[in-house]
């Protein structure tokens, strides 16, 4: 035993200052190991619709409606099953709406409570009790131990158990209980979240998610591209926050600025309603069907049009910052013939589809009126001086990442960028060349400058770097063609709007292809496969989210309402559990109201991708890997002991 080594065991023994510390770690650790493997699931690009998700969350991805067949079977009615789990995933809402009707309440009380019992141990079955206890909410873990714990066979106990309850009951705490028993239930029904992206952008809460998300027990994020551009935003980079002001208005969610982030956005409101006052904005409606008042709808469209003007202004600053971007063609306010109504674009001429714009100077295009960079600035201020928009960019730069690895699946948001051959795309990242996992990590390393970096000049070019990030070509968030954002507003030929995926869509069903992406990212071909999400399913066209044979998994299922009608259903989850991976697509959730009062659940449908033949041990994954070598340094420790090497306190 070498003296580096001894000097870490050193230290390993003011953790366990005993050999028979040691000892029942190495126990523990190695019972651990054989437990099954606990439940994940996956999301992706959830897009602020916050009544959906957070009811996927709350009722397991469906698993919870499962453990209650499990635990009951047919001895207690569906109508009561259906009223036990609505229970569980509202439990403060659905006691409010059923108790006042409720005539001995007491009695109400102590039978939920004992079926919650019978859930919690159907649900703890695979967690260790140490991990049990730690989820109990802290001021009921004595009670709810002794109940989880209680034997079927233990008779002599019975009265002892029947007390607990009724004192519950007796001391006004049995609401309180109820409540912490169904968290208890829903924490240990999804050990891990994995969310691959797309938080941001379309629906009206994406702050109330991320409330959820900091909450949560365990999380990791894979950013998307319109999760990047907000953090962007909150950096101050100004084409991220004309973007995020634009899109809050395409869809008639201003409120998320105002309400959720308290950024005021009277003095834009102002401009634009005076700069276009005359103009009907024809080609600026909102998307899906924001429920505003007629004045609300005019302020959004012309508060859109307002900003899809200076971003296409500011963007073109940023793109002459930084010519190693490649993006001079996205500057196109200079191809617009002014007196004829046409803008050229990839050499054709083509017919604008609203020509009027008050605030553009033909012979300077690009610069921003005075009225304009006052907007400007003062979003800016707003934007960086919001408090909660900063702490929910913090939480997605430290819950996130551009790509993980997690038990052999590579998740990230969007893809890798390919050459039409298949092979690994070089992208310039001011000006060096990287590709593949080399590509995401240098990526990864700017993000992480644009906020911690104490060099401006590194913050700068890492702020920037997340506005390239949101629409560039080679970026791994994005994989097209081009951002078609100006086409899509002011050109009608379809030809002109496409954007073209990046070759990496074409290959998802080449296992050799496949097998060299896994290979870059040191995973194995033959056990990985890839989750992703970017690129809506059109489930109702017949596409299949499972691909390569089930090595690729894409699992945009259009959470987004402004999906929906691509996809034909209302989101994908996937559960990786021991027994293998079950991909569930849902329909859309009426309301929490209906879900609380008339017990709606969301229904789902599962699909079976891999079935394993023998359960998966915790022995077999991350965790377990970990823990081994944890063991392995205990073992040392307890071997130093016993040779004298180190004292036992």
């Amino acid at each position: 035993m070498d003296a580096s080594e001894l000097r870490y065991l050193k230290l390993l023994s003011q953790s366990f200052p005993t050999a028979a510390k040691a000892s029942a770690e190495i126990i523990n650790l190695n019972a651990i190991l054989n437990l099954p493997k606990a439940t994940e699931v996956f999301a992706s690009d959830v897009h602020g619709e916050y009544t959906a998700f957070i009811h996927l969350l709350r009722n397991g991805s469906g698993a919870i409606r499962l453990k209650l067949d499990d635990a009951f079977g047919d001895d207690l009615p569906e109508e009561e099953k259906s009223s036990l789990a609505t229970l569980i995933y509202y439990p403060r809402e659905k006691m409010e709406a059923v108790l006042p009707n409720v005539q001995n309440k007491e009695a109400w009380y102590a039978e939920t409570i004992l079926r919650l019992v019978v859930v919690c141990k159907r649900v703890a079955g695979k967690h260790s009790r140490s991990k049990v206890r730690k989820a109990m909410p802290p001021d009921y873990a004595y009670v709810l131990e002794e109940l989880i714990t209680e034997s079927n066979h233990a008779v002599d106990k019975q009265a002892y158990y029947e007390a607990i309850i009724d004192a519950v009951v007796r001391t006004g705490c049995a609401a309180d209980l109820v409540e912490g028993m169904c968290s208890l239930i829903k924490q240990l029904s999804i050990d891990h979240l994995h969310l691959v992206g797309d938080v941001y952008d379309r629906g009206p809460a994406p702050h109330l998610i991320m409330d959820t998300l900091m909450r949560f027990h365990s999380i990791d994020i894979q950013w998307g591209n319109h999760d990047v551009v907000w953090m962007g935003a909150a950096l101050g980079q100004r084409g991220c926050i004309a973007h995020v002001v634009r899109n809050c208005a395409r869809y008639g969610n201003l409120s998320v600025l105002e309400d959720a982030y308290g950024i005021n956005i009277l003095p834009l409101a102002s401009f634009a309603l005076d700069a276009y006052r005359d103009d009907p904005c024809v080609a600026f409606g909102l998307k899906g069907d924001p429920d505003l008042s007629p004045s609300d709808y005019e302020m959004n469209v012309k508060i859109q049009k307002a900003m899809a003007i200076i971003q296409f202004k500011v963007e073109a600053k940023i793109i002459d910052e930084n010519p190693s971007f490649g993006l001079q063609d996205r500057k196109l306010l200079d191809k617009i013939d002014y007196e004829k109504g046409t803008v050229v674009v990839d050499g054709v001429e083509y017919e604008l589809t609203d020509k009027v714009f008050p605030t553009i100077d033909p012979t300077d295009p690009f610069r921003l009126t005075a009225e304009e960079e006052e907007v400007m600035q003062r979003l800016v201020q707003a934007f960086i001086g919001s408090e909660k928009l900063q702490r929910h960019m913090r939480f997605f730069l430290d819950a996130g990442a551009l790509y993980k690895i997690a038990n052999g699946n590579l998740l990230f948001h969007a893809g890798v960028p390919l050459n039409d051959d298949g092979s690994l795309m070089e992208v310039d990242v001011y000006g060096g060349k990287y590709k593949g996992k080399a590509l995401y990590d240098i990526l990864d390393r700017y993000v992480r400058d644009a906020f911690n970096s104490p060099s401006p000049v590194a913050r700068k070019r890492g702020a920037d770097m997340l506005w390239w990030l949101w629409l560039a070509p080679g970026s791994p968030l994005f994989a097209k063609s081009k951002m078609a954002t100006f086409e899509l507003y002011l050109i009608e030929e379809k030809a002109a709007r496409k954007e073209v995926k990046n070759p990496f869509y074409g290959f998802l069903e080449d296992e050799k292809v496949m097998a060299g992406i896994f290979e870059d990212f040191g995973l194995d071909p033959a056990t990985s496969r890839i989750v992703c999400g970017h690129v809506p399913v059109k489930v109702k066209d017949g596409e299949d989210p499972v691909k390569c044979g089930g090595k690729v998994l894409t699992i945009d299922g259009g959470f987004s309402k402004a999906y929906q009608a691509t996809t034909g259903i209302a989101g994908y989850t996937l559960i990786s559990n021991s027994y293998g991976f079950v991909l569930a697509s849902h329909e859309p959730l009426e309301s929490v109201q209906a879900a609380v009062v008339d017990e709606v659940d969301i229904h789902s449908s599962r699909r079976v991708v891999e079935h394993l033949t023998e359960r998966t041990l915790v022995a077999d994954t991350d965790t377990g890997t970990m823990l081994k070598e944890q063991i392995a340094d205990l073992e040392q420790l307890l071997k130093a002991y016993r040779q004298g090497l180190i004292t036992e306190a």
